[in-house]
């Protein structure tokens, strides 16, 4: 679809603003239709006419497979990659809103509950003492732990993502080279792909009225750079590459460990794949 085959954006979101309040997310889409303020959009997964790509030229999409390995037993909870991210990408600054995050999973000594929190938690928020600066509270110094580790988390882009599905205008679609973006341009604000998605790994910006999650740096990767969050881990508990590529960092990694992928029963198909986690982590 071209740019300038779209509606008048303002009136389009608030008349499909309001249709999603008083609805459910299919009976809105039904109803939306019916009334003929749904435009035709279909994924946008068609090469540009030009050959190349959004949003580099000449970058061809169809060449490319992108994946992501995350290594628990690497990880230090430094929380570099959440502030490179931030910086990175116009993230808000605040301690609420993430496009990727870190937990921490504990087990300590005769207890059977693991203990889990993330730098949102307000203890950690408090050991920072800024909304903008991010850290985990020594709270377990006086503990006896017997394991503990931390898990990167971001969205998963996923091969089958429900959040393209459930999404009224096309706004959110999944590219030729596997990673799932947002249109902000076409996005209604009707928040149906915060609620679809399995891994919690959309937020919605009230300041500007869209939903947004992790594009895997998509403006950097199209021109052979690796991703914010990948760049700046000091211990290499990030991996990124292209899966087309069978000697690339993420097929090596795939090939020489035993993955995981988080909430596989949901039929998603993450893209994202994980060496060093426990069951507890979904």
């Amino acid at each position: 679809m071209k740019k300038d085959s779209k509606p008048a954006l303002p009136a389009r979101r608030e008349f499909l603003s309001k249709l999603g309040g008083a609805a459910t997310c299919a009976g809105a889409m039904v109803g939306a239709a019916a009334l003929g303020a749904l435009p035709s959009v279909s994924a946008k997964t068609e090469p540009a006419p030009t050959g190349g790509s959004f949003p580099t030229k000449d970058y061809d999409w169809t060449k490319h497979k992108w994946g992501f390995g995350v290594d628990a037993t690497k990880c230090i909870g430094c929380l570099r990659c959440v502030e490179a991210c931030k910086r990175e990408n116009d993230v808000p600054r605040n301690a609420h809103q993430f496009r990727t995050w870190v937990e921490r999973y504990v087990h300590l000594e005769g207890d059977e509950q693991v203990h889990i929190d993330s730098h949102q938690d307000p203890v950690n928020i408090e050991a920072s003492g800024s909304e903008k600066e991010f850290r985990f509270a020594n709270r377990y110094k006086d503990a006896k732990v017997d394991k503990a580790f931390f898990v990167p988390k971001l969205c998963n882009h996923c091969t089958h993502p429900a959040c393209v599905q459930v999404c009224p205008v096309g706004a959110t679609y999944r590219t030729e080279d596997g990673v799932v973006l947002i249109d902000h341009d076409y996005c209604i604000g009707c928040r149906y792909c915060v609620q679809a998605c399995p891994y919690g790994a959309r937020y919605f910006n009230e300041e500007k009225g869209v939903s947004d999650k992790c594009t895997w740096c998509y403006h950097r990767i199209t021109k052979g750079l690796q991703p914010a969050c990948v760049e700046v881990c000091p211990v290499g508990a990030r991996v990124f590459g292209d899966q087309m590529d069978k000697q690339s960092p993420i097929s090596l990694f795939i090939r020489n460990n035993r993955v995981q992928v988080l909430r596989p029963e949901s039929g998603n198909a993450p893209n994202v794949f994980y060496v060093g986690i426990d069951k507890e982590v979904n």
